[in-house]
């Protein structure tokens, strides 16, 4: 697990290299100054100046940067009043919608997403973009195959080019986007991506309606376009996280959006986006930047002293300016529980989000965090989250060579994860081989793990 001191440790040795003039100029200043034959120290004393002006800089940008590095979640991290949301809530702060307010909201299928391309000259660990710059070289380029259902026209298909924002990759996973629409012509076909994020399920949409009845429009397309639309005429409508409260609309608003609630228990008007095998027609996931998901390398030391493994669980997310290689950089509120049981506890944090986990956000919102051993810090593991969110399959071999899929299924794989902690068993890889002798001690558990879950869920996992 990631210490504050070894971070500050191998920052101020990184910081010492690139800012090496300053010391050397500290030295060279102090020796004229001292220097009895020297008949002008005003030289010598810039120098010394200077060189104590560059020394005392590697410390402080040392613990700059290990305050910005330092992935771990401590006390000062947390939000003391709490939230108060509900752990099904979840907040998306996305990049504003680049779209000509001309041309109507349309629903779009997502018939075949290709990678294309990523990133550009990186100079750096971070690059950090100011003002309202919109950089193309931190957006995957995607060639898009649609079908685009203009309202009260005719389908048709359209085929593209599009940079995606890393925020709304789920969107081209999920299958759901939405598209403006000038005319049939392709070339005045436009993405809005923010709200291809909420139709798509990413992010939650509820409305609390005039008689205080909350309902749930997440995955009801048809509604959500509509309530799209009601809110482009009117120019926009403040969701408070993820919900909407008709009670503090004006009233024609209001009354257009109850009508949405009443339509809640009739069936759809369009049918659901046929399916494709395991999505992969748009399965951008595998050629995203990000690591690939691993049952977790362990380290003895933080396992032999009482470290574990808990659950974390994403509740907001929102875009900063700064971004990696492999993801944004994002301020984030988590919810984590405990390990020893009791009430969880939010945390604000920015942390560095990979891509590849992004691009399934619709499916889930739930993460691995390590635990320290004196139960004060929390970081977390994506390579483990990758595999409990299903970046990569996971499966388990039993002893009888019946091989379980347990890809994206969170919770088998964080209890099996936990029984590997338990027992100092690194496994870096996605498949667990139950037949292997650094195995045997616990083979009894997991397949207790794996029963209890396929008892638990009747579609769950079937041994091939």
């Amino acid at each position: 697990m990631q210490s504050f001191a070894g971070t500050l440790a191998r920052n101020l040795v990184v910081a010492a290299v690139c800012a090496v003039a300053g010391p050397v100029l500290l030295v060279f200043g102090a020796l004229g100054v001292a220097d009895p034959g020297e008949a002008d120290r005003r030289i010598p004393l810039v120098f010394l100046l200077v060189g104590l002006a560059g020394t005392l800089a590697i410390p402080v940008r040392a613990f700059s940067g290990t305050r910005a590095d330092y992935r771990v979640v401590t006390r000062r991290d947390r939000l003391d009043d709490g939230t108060g949301r509900p752990d099904d809530s979840f907040a998306l702060w996305a990049p504003r919608a680049d779209v000509t307010p001309q041309g109507r909201f349309a629903a779009a299928d997502v018939l075949e997403a290709t990678f294309v391309r990523y990133g550009g000259d990186w100079e750096g660990t971070y690059q950090s973009y100011g003002g309202d710059l919109d950089p193309d070289e931190v957006k995957p380029l995607i060639r898009l195959r649609l079908r685009i259902h203009p309202d009260g026209s005719a389908p048709f298909g359209w085929t593209d080019e599009r940079r995606v924002p890393s925020l709304c990759l789920s969107a081209v996973t999920a299958g759901r986007l939405v598209a403006v629409v000038g005319s049939t012509r392709p070339a005045e076909v436009r993405i809005d991506w923010p709200r291809s994020a909420l139709l798509a399920g990413t992010r939650p949409c509820r409305l609390v309606g005039l008689d205080g009845r909350r309902v749930d429009l997440t995955g009801r397309p048809d509604l959500l376009l509509e309530q799209m639309r009601i809110a482009g005429t009117v120019g926009g409508i403040r969701m408070d996280v993820d919900t909407i409260d008709l009670r503090r609309l004006a009233p024609p608003v209001a009354t257009r959006l109850q009508g949405l609630i009443e339509r809640v228990g009739e069936p759809a008007e369009r049918p659901a986006l046929e399916p494709t095998p395991d999505g992969r027609s748009r399965w951008v996931v595998d050629d995203l930047p990000g690591g690939a998901g691993t049952f977790g390398d362990l380290d003895r030391r933080w396992a032999r002293h009482g470290g574990q493994l808990t659950r974390a669980r994403f509740l907001e997310l929102r875009g900063t300016t700064t971004y990696q290689h492999h993801g944004p950089v994002l301020e984030t509120v988590l919810r984590i529980w405990p390990v020893e049981g009791g009430e969880p506890f939010d945390a604000r944090k920015k942390l560095t989000v990979p891509m590849n986990y992004l691009a399934l956000l619709h499916r889930t919102k739930d993460l691995v965090a390590l635990v320290s051993p004196d139960r004060r810090g929390y970081e977390i593991d994506w390579n483990r989250s990758n595999l409990a969110a299903g970046v990569t399959p996971a499966s388990v071999i039993a002893p009888d060579g019946r091989e379980f899929d347990l890809t994206g299924r969170f919770d088998p794989l964080l209890a099996i994860m936990r029984l590997l902690v338990a027992h100092q068993v690194s496994v870096p890889g996605n498949v667990l081989d139950l037949l292997a002798r650094r195995t045997s001690a616990m083979v009894a558990q997991v397949m207790e793990a794996l029963r209890t879950s396929l008892d638990r869920d009747a579609t769950g996992p079937a041994p091939r």
